[in-house]
């Protein structure tokens, strides 16, 4: 524990506060989490807790105070949801009720390793895990950079009140995970989960950047012996994790990373992992990494400690967080050049797509802003077939402003930066779901291949029809150059044709959401045309 009291506690607002238990150690904290009967300990040393009733994030449950200047910037809607001024401040008092008179967790951490970039935030909790997660989860600043520590943003987690008057205020329910930027706060309480943290940060990375001309990216980063750095953006279930874990490359972070005038860098010290059903064979990295100061959640355990990783008791979104250096190949300061590679990742359940293709610039920000994946039939009640699903810059989630700003962004570093992108389809291929098969991961790692050691830029290419996409006649480590071409995989071409005309549709559905007055400029005759 840092023998020192954080500065500027007087400036929180807490009255009657016990004991402050500052930047706790490991050790420390898992001390506490035993003794407070907050967590127990697996069979291998990693400490195991609950996050109650709520096992994930509560997105309509996240609001930004409606304010000069901020309202002017943020892209109010499904995602960004407003709050009143007064009603944010009855919420702050509650939270501030609920910490006060308590033995609070200050922790003090860097959001972004970029001394020119990064944020210096606050964290406080009445609960010893919830400091663990943001211990895992942020950068942990030295005994000498916390002698000078000043936050430039403050999050209090009160997870153990709720807003008793959410009908009468007009909000959703009695959770709230609300944001003043003006005042560099952020609340929490009616949920434990730790993941709002996290996500909260992210929240704001994706605010205050772009403003300053720096991209904020939901994406998976990794960098050669020659210091070439790739990016690999997908939704979940895409292979972002799997494909960015390289034993010939050094991982610089698995989820969330920004893009300055120096080049890329982790936002984050450590990575958060599904476990569900988890591999030892398939995912070791991960499954190594569970050991002493890692933050099991929501998983089932014996009266042993062992973990049944497949059991879906509590929840499908069992968790795992670590820091870093829990996975032997990382990027020792979490930064590094410019991007030479952009890789979009998605799994196509129609099985149009063909397993790589090569983007314009245009094309780059017309599916950066799409975000595509599918769903498989038979993941809900009554999907007979594939779902098409878009989120915008494939983090939609976690952007306050207009999409069209970060894909305009990510444009202009391309062309400053020369940097090629790519499309590659890890879903299906020979027909969709239920009919074709999964994308090899031996193929899938040949494309990935190629885009690394620029082999792909060599070959001739042919165009998908409809999309207009480059795709390459040949590719090494491809055992049969046909699969390229997701036409020559299915036995009914006819079929073909009409699913991929069905796919391009949905695309240009999707996209004329961005043909309002809040976009950049238009990016639409860079997608399909019909």
């Amino acid at each position: 524990m840092s023998s020192r009291t954080p500065n500027g506690l007087d400036k929180l607002g807490l009255e009657n506060i016990g004991k402050v238990y500052y930047n706790l150690s490991y050790d420390e904290l898992q001390a506490h989490e035993v003794n407070k009967s907050e967590c127990k300990i697996s069979s291998t040393g990693t400490a195991m807790c609950d996050t109650g009733i709520f096992t994930g994030r509560s997105p309509k449950d996240k609001y930004f105070v409606d304010q000069s200047p901020s309202n002017q910037n943020i892209f109010w809607g499904d995602v960004n949801h407003k709050i009143d001024k007064e009603i944010f401040e009855t919420l702050y008092i509650l939270t501030k009720e609920e910490l006060s008179g308590k033995n609070i967790y200050v922790m003090d951490v860097y959001a972004g390793a970029s001394v020119e970039s990064r944020r210096s935030i606050r964290f406080i909790s009445e609960v010893a895990w919830q400091a663990h997660f943001v211990k895992n989860m942020f950068i942990r600043p030295t005994e000498e950079e916390l002698e000078t520590f000043e936050p430039d943003f403050v999050v209090y987690n009160a997870c153990k009140t709720s807003n008793p008057d959410y009908k009468e205020q007009g909000l959703h329910s009695e959770v709230y995970v609300c944001f003043n930027v003006e005042e560099n706060i952020c609340i929490i309480g009616g949920t434990w989960y730790g993941g709002e943290m996290k996500k909260g940060i992210f929240s704001m990375m994706n605010y205050w950047l772009p403003l300053e001309g720096k991209l904020a990216m939901h994406c998976s980063a990794n960098v050669g012996k020659n210091q070439d750095v790739c990016l690999f953006f997908g939704l979940s279930g895409t292979g972002k994790t799997t494909l960015s874990t390289d034993p010939e490359r050094a991982l610089i972070g698995d989820d969330e990373h920004g893009w300055d005038n120096n080049g890329v860098f982790n936002f984050e010290g450590g990575c958060y992992a599904k476990v569900i059903n988890l591999d030892p064979k398939s995912e070791p990295e991960i499954f190594a990494a569970i050991k002493k100061d890692a933050l099991l959640e929501n998983v089932v355990y014996d009266e042993n400690g062992d973990v049944d990783y497949d059991d879906k008791t509590k929840t499908e979104n069992t968790r795992v967080s670590y820091p870093i250096e829990h996975i032997a190949n990382h990027k020792e300061n979490l930064q590094a050049g410019h991007p030479n590679n952009i890789i979009f990742l998605t799994a196509d359940a129609f099985g149009v797509l063909p397993p790589v293709s090569k983007l314009t610039k245009e094309q780059a920000m017309y599916y950066f802003l799409s975000g595509y994946t599918a769903k498989v039939a038979g993941t809900e009640r009554g999907v007979k077939e594939p779902q098409a699903t878009f989120s915008a810059c494939f983090g939609e989630a976690f952007l306050p402003l207009h999409p069209t700003k970060y894909a305009k962004l990510l444009g202009d570093k391309i062309d400053e930066h020369g940097v090629n992108v790519y499309l590659v389809n890890t879903g299906w291929t020979g027909g969709a779901y239920g009919v074709g098969s999964r994308m090899s991961i031996k193929d899938t790692r040949a494309c990935i291949n190629g885009i690394l050691n620029g082999s792909i830029n060599t070959v001739e290419f042919d165009i998908l029809p409809l999309f207009n996409l480059q795709i390459p006649k040949t590719l090494a480590g491809i055992n049969d150059n046909a699969i390229l071409n997701p036409r020559n995989t299915w036995g009914n071409k006819e079929e073909y044709d009409a699913s991929l005309r069905k796919l391009a549709g949905m695309f240009v559905e999707n996209f004329n959401r961005y043909n309002d007055n809040g976009s950049e400029f238009d990016y639409s005759s860079a997608g399909p045309q019909l």
